[in-house]
């Protein structure tokens, strides 16, 4: 299982209804087919060895001696194959028919699992032909070996202590309690259910919900295969609406209507990840289970899922606008509920031109609104010095006026030049006390003037730029109230195009869009003839980068390793695997020694999964060894060595 996925897929075979010879002939097909593809491990729908419609036929001898036939005739043909398989078959048991699920690997029969809950309603009438599983797990005699019988059966993989299955069957899921619900608390990350479920008007909306809300509900991975074409349509039609969904997110899906097979890989140890870190999940209950092993393959695969390059950031652009307009609320009320509290009277930001600040005065103005405050009261401050150029300088100049605030202009040069002459600091050399000093002055003058006017100021860095340090301490690191401090980079130039989408103000509009087109720079060293001489991509790296390593290192808690492998599958194309090792080595070093500016940030609202307040989400010390992660780098890069 390389990084912790594990290829999966759900069949539905052609099949004749009571025809078991046919239909065994065909799940063998679909499992030579899916094993061909790399799957390891393949679910199959309900009763699919029979056929789920054969009604009154499941009380005949006939049928239900030819379906075990056909099961050890499918064991025996696909005794080669490594895949895990889960077909569907009925079961005679201790007087009774129960519907099951048979769970088979390399030519052994592991165990059958019953259905618990029995339908017997509307179109179903289930209850005339299965009895429901019995509470404690039993064991059954088949080819003259004992294998468990019950539905508390989890199937655990040796090779990984992550991966660990359990089944349901169809109307399971539909039940108020799911059996995947005990499942999931015994330590299975992925359910496979069988199921026959027949097409009415809405009903793919709604199973597709059904599937998606479990995998979240239980932080695991879910495998449904549906009954199709084959089945009978004296009173219903069956589509074969195949799904795979991992934690609230549907991976893969089949059209309705074409018997087919659907691959994904499901990524177990994120999944085990996320769990270990819920309280709401306490440690394995197994009472009552069976656990049987299985082996999967150590080979790689390569992934068939969509790795998004852009993960903070929706690639539905009706959905992203959405998720914008909701951020930029929740920016404004957090510091609405702050500026009322403080009972500031004005509101201070220190503007550049650049994104940040321009998304940080959007904010301020918004909650000036709500509450109802005259907007003169915002004091945008530009301070310009060595580095500060004619376009953001007018970009600055422009939004004040569209936003109708007050601008304020303090040239701060010869105040770090008074400084430089009582430190002792050569104006030639920029260094970074040269940088630094202009940040550190800006702050002053930004405090000062709240003090003046009775106001806070407000912080514009972001979360990228916290992830990486890219802050002086105690210059545009500090501030009052840090409304943009839980808002990545790629996601703040998509609030502040979707302000300048959205708006009726053409002059607002205008401006927001120069600036969204105006290079990222902290404006600290000299221009060049006029144009930004310092541009932050070309010093720390891409963000689109850094904010892909730091959404899976801090959310997902993934090993360098992995979130290189990824980030390879992510933005393959645009950018070389040296170039993703080089910076993604930097990004780790700047984490870790930067993080002494994050135990001392402001407070700022958290508006999504990954935030880095150490009142909050994020507790690391400040002097936090990096050695363990730049030497798994090491080995990735020693690999490129022996291939050149």
């Amino acid at each position: 299982m390389k990084y912790g996925f594990v290829k999966t897929a759900c069949a539905t075979p052609q099949l004749r209804v009571a025809d078991c010879v046919y239909n065994a002939a065909s799940i063998v097909a679909c499992a030579q087919k899916a094993a061909h593809a790399g799957a390891e491990i393949l679910c199959f729908p309900e009763l699919c060895i029979t056929g789920y419609t054969c009604g009154d036929l499941f009380f005949q001898d006939t049928l239900l001696r030819e379906a075990e036939n056909a099961l050890s005739k499918i064991i025996c043909e696909t005794k080669d194959l490594s895949l895990l398989i889960i077909v569907g078959l009925p079961i005679r048991h201790n007087g009774k028919i129960f519907n099951c699920a048979a769970v088979m690997q390399k030519g052994n029969l592991l165990g059958l699992i019953p259905k618990t809950h029995i339908p017997n309603y509307n179109e179903f009438y289930e209850k005339r032909h299965f009895a429901c599983a019995p509470k404690e797990n039993d064991t059954y005699t088949f080819q003259n070996t004992s294998v468990p019988f019950g539905s508390k059966i989890l199937f655990q993989c040796q090779q990984s202590q992550d991966l660990c299955v359990a089944v349901e069957i169809c109307e399971d899921l539909w039940a108020p309690l799911p059996p995947s619900t005990q499942h999931a608390m015994a330590g299975a990350v992925l359910i496979a259910n069988l199921s026959a479920s027949d097409e009415t008007i809405g009903k793919a909306e709604y199973r597709r919900n059904l599937v998606s809300g479990q995998s979240a509900r239980l932080i695991c991975g879910y495998l449904y295969a549906d009954a199709g074409d084959g089945e009978s349509t004296t009173d219903m039609v069956f589509a074969g609406h195949n799904l795979i969904a991992e934690n609230g997110t549907l991976l893969a899906q089949s059209e309705l209507f074409q018997n087919d097979i659907i691959f994904s890989e499901i990524d177990v140890e994120r999944l085990a990840g996320e769990r270990r870190k819920n309280t709401s999940f306490l440690s394995n209950d197994q009472t009552g289970y069976s656990i049987v092993k299985f082996d999967v393959t150590e080979d790689s695969i390569a992934l068939s899922r969509s790795i998004d390059p852009a993960p903070f950031v929706p690639n539905d652009p009706i959905y992203r606008a959405e998720r914008c307009t909701s951020i930029l609320s929740m920016q404004a009320n957090g510091l609405k509920k702050r500026l009322a509290h403080t009972a500031s009277k004005s509101a201070v930001v220190g503007i550049s031109g650049g994104l940040d600040s321009t998304l940080a005065l959007l904010v301020v103005t918004r909650a000036f609104v709500e509450l109802q405050k005259p907007l003169s009261e915002i004091i945008a401050v530009t301070m310009p010095c060595f580095g500060t150029t004619e376009r953001t300088r007018s970009n600055a100049e422009r939004l004040c006026k569209a936003l109708n605030i007050t601008l304020r202009q303090v040239n701060i040069t010869d105040t770090v030049c008074s400084n430089f002459r009582d430190i002792g600091q050569d104006p030639e050399n920029h260094d970074v006390t040269f940088e630094n000093t202009q940040a550190r002055v800006r702050t002053l003058v930004l405090m000062n003037l709240a003090n003046q006017t009775n106001g806070m100021v407000i912080g514009t860095g972001d979360l990228s730029e916290l992830a990486l340090g890219w802050a002086t301490y105690n210059g545009d690191h500090m501030s009052m109230y840090g409304v943009n401090a839980s808002v990545p980079k790629t996601l703040v130039r998509h609030i502040v195009a979707t302000v300048a989408q959205s708006t009726s103000n053409t002059a607002l509009r205008d401006v927001l869009e120069d600036i969204l087109n105006t290079p990222v720079s902290p404006e600290l060293l000299p221009a060049k003839d006029g144009v930004i001489s310092q541009q932050t991509e070309e010093i720390v790296g891409p963000y689109d980068l850094h904010d892909f390593f730091l959404y899976y290192a801090v959310r997902w808690g993934f090993a360098p390793s992995k979130i290189f492998y990824l980030a390879q599958n992510a933005f393959r194309g645009q950018f070389e695997d040296e170039v993703i090792l080089k910076w993604l080595r930097k990004f780790y070093w700047r984490f870790f020694s930067q993080q002494f500016k994050r135990s001392c940030i402001p407070d700022g609202p958290k508006v999504g999964t990954v935030t880095l307040s150490p009142r909050g989400d994020w507790r690391m010390p400040s002097d936090a060894c990096v050695n363990l992660w730049i030497a798994e780098l090491d080995k990735i890069e020693k690999t490129f060595i022996k291939r050149s």
